[in-house]
């Protein structure tokens, strides 16, 4: 199966160092997932300890999340739970704080 996007192994720890998820006690890296945008800024991050796993279905729901705000530059913003073809919001001083006026758990499923 071919992964359209990078997976990396960290062997070494010189990577979990660097984002700082290398358990030097363990020798291992604690589970961890980050998301780093074409200009090499991280987005988001997820350290877990190694008892759980993460959850693959929601990396792939932020990446789709993450490309619709970087293709709308920043124009539309997704809430909480946004699904593709969901509503998405604009972002603006007149949302603070108003955004369940605009926004209801249902809307992230339709458009």
């Amino acid at each position: 199966m071919d992964v359209p996007f990078p997976m990396l192994s960290d062997s070494s720890g010189a990577l979990g160092e660097m984002y700082g998820v290398y358990d030097k006690e363990a020798g291992v890296n604690v589970r961890g997932r980050f998301i780093i945008d074409p200009d090499g800024v991280i987005q988001a991050m997820e350290v877990l300890t190694p008892p759980v796993g993460r959850n693959v279905s929601e990396t792939l729901r932020q990446l789709k999340a993450f490309q619709l705000v970087r293709e709308t530059k920043g124009g539309e913003v997704t809430p909480s739970g946004w699904q593709p073809g969901g509503k998405t919001l604009k972002p603006g001083i007149e949302l603070v704080s108003k955004v369940w006026e605009q926004w209801t758990i249902e809307d992230s499923y339709k458009k």
